[in-house]
């Protein structure tokens, strides 16, 4: 497996628990302003971001070891950020001093990294339409 279908399975199971995390919200008796709804949006709103990053990689619209960066930061950020906040609603302690607030902070670098990816994939010529690889045809899930 490579580090870019890593990402894309990670970005599935932060999904998945962003759902959880608002199910959770929704229908457990939880202290009021727990925080779970904020970190369910982070999550889903992020792994939604890893998707599209590799998306716009496979176009050449993004150089490839700074998109790579972005999407390893969008995971690590918002998992440490989410579950931070998750573990705070349901065991009553931090996951660790600061979690938050570093996940926090590797998210926003990580969306500068992005730019700076689609910027490097200009300047590189990668972003022109005659330089983009033509999408194959065949399913993803047949094979290359």
């Amino acid at each position: 497996m490579t580090l870019g279908s890593l990402l894309i399975v990670l970005a599935g199971l932060m999904g998945t628990g962003g759902v959880v995390l608002a199910a959770a919200a929704a229908h457990l008796a939880l202290a009021p302003g727990s925080g779970l709804e904020g970190a369910a949006n982070l999550l889903m709103i992020h792994a939604a971001a890893v998707l599209a990053a590799a998306a716009l990689m496979r176009q050449g619209l993004l150089w490839g070891p700074l998109g790579t960066a972005a999407m390893a930061g969008f995971v690590l950020g918002a998992t440490l950020f989410a579950g931070d906040i998750s573990l705070r609603a349901f065991a009553g302690h931090p996951l660790f001093a600061f979690a938050a607030p570093s996940g926090g902070s590797l998210l926003i670098l990580s969306w500068l990294v992005l730019a700076a990816a689609a910027i490097a994939a200009v300047r590189r010529g990668n972003s022109s339409p005659s330089s983009r690889k033509p999408l194959s045809r065949k399913p993803p899930w047949r094979g290359r």
